[in-house]
């Protein structure tokens, strides 16, 4: 079983930065992608910035030039560097990851972090 723990969500201003990371546990896995989603409430979930475990990123086109993800092969890792911040970024941003064991691939979801911009 594989978990990813997400963390850096919270309150910022207008223009301001924030940092998300979502670490991936377990036993005997590797990692394909990693990406980061988000979702308002009513609407569905987004994707926002994914990478492969080779390094490839690819952005929504909202957040081109002010979003960065990256990733830490080493620590199964993926941080989402979040910089000019607008209140239309406020969502609740979901880690995703394509994970294989023995073999399989299987998608996993995190919990969650919340992200709101004020105005």
């Amino acid at each position: 079983q594989v978990q990813l723990v997400e963390s850096g969500g919270g309150l910022v201003q207008t223009g301001g930065s924030l940092r998300l990371s979502c670490a991936a546990s377990g036993n005997n896995f590797s990692i394909k992608t990693m990406g980061w989603y988000r979702q308002d409430p009513g609407k569905q979930r987004d994707l926002v910035a994914g990478i492969t475990s080779g390094g490839k990123t690819n952005y929504a086109d909202s957040v081109k030039d002010r979003f960065t993800i990256s990733g830490d092969n080493a620590k199964n890792t993926v941080y989402l560097q979040m910089n000019s911040l607008k209140p239309e970024d406020t969502a609740v941003y979901y880690c995703k990851a394509e994970i294989v064991i023995a073999g399989l691939q299987y998608l996993y979801w995190g919990q969650g972090t919340r992200v709101t911009v004020s105005s």
